[in-house]
């Protein structure tokens, strides 16, 4: 469960729980393991098992897709990424002007997780970064990386209104 750098909101509520124990939920009925910060690193390293960084501003992905990634990145040996579709017009920018409007189509959001397989895990020196999109862009270079595409509620809350849509996105029936 990555929660550095994320400010206060990985512990405001969805549907009642901290969106880190949400997070931590669907990770322990992905069956997961969770590792505590306080573990050195070369324990991990050598624990010969893949890492499953989960951010807890995606509180409700899914556990099933949770473990899809992990199968996907053990069978595959490569890294594996959940992500969203772009929806937002982006636009280049010159000169401090707008320009054209860039292809959405090549375009994808990260969410979670990022599950990295042993041998990554292994051959890294320390605790990954935790902004997923610059691990993401590290591991390309030295790891396959393979993006799946995500389901809706595994979208990234990142203001109070993103997490009031992704309650009612996910209001239980």
């Amino acid at each position: 469960m990555v929660d550095e750098d994320r400010g206060s909101l990985p512990y405001r509520l969805v549907h009642g729980e901290a969106l880190v124990a949400a997070a931590a939920w669907a990770m322990g009925e992905a069956g997961v393991d969770l590792v505590d910060v306080t573990v050195p690193w070369h324990v991990v390293a050598d624990s010969g098992r893949a890492l499953v960084l989960h951010d807890p501003l995606c509180p409700m992905t899914p556990p099933d897709f949770i473990a899809s990634c992990v199968r996907t990145a053990a069978a595959r040996d490569v890294v594996v990424v959940g992500v969203r579709p772009v929806t937002d017009t982006v636009k280049q920018v010159v000169d401090g002007r707008l320009g054209a409007t860039i292809d959405r189509d090549g375009l994808a959001a990260i969410c979670s997780p990022v599950v990295l397989p042993a041998r990554v895990v292994a051959a890294l020196d320390g605790r990954p970064v935790t902004d997923f999109v610059a691990l993401v862009d590290q591991l390309r270079s030295s790891a396959g990386v393979a993006l799946v595409e995500a389901p809706p509620s595994a979208r990234r809350a990142e203001t109070d209104e993103d997490l009031r849509v992704l309650e009612a996105l996910t209001e239980p029936r």
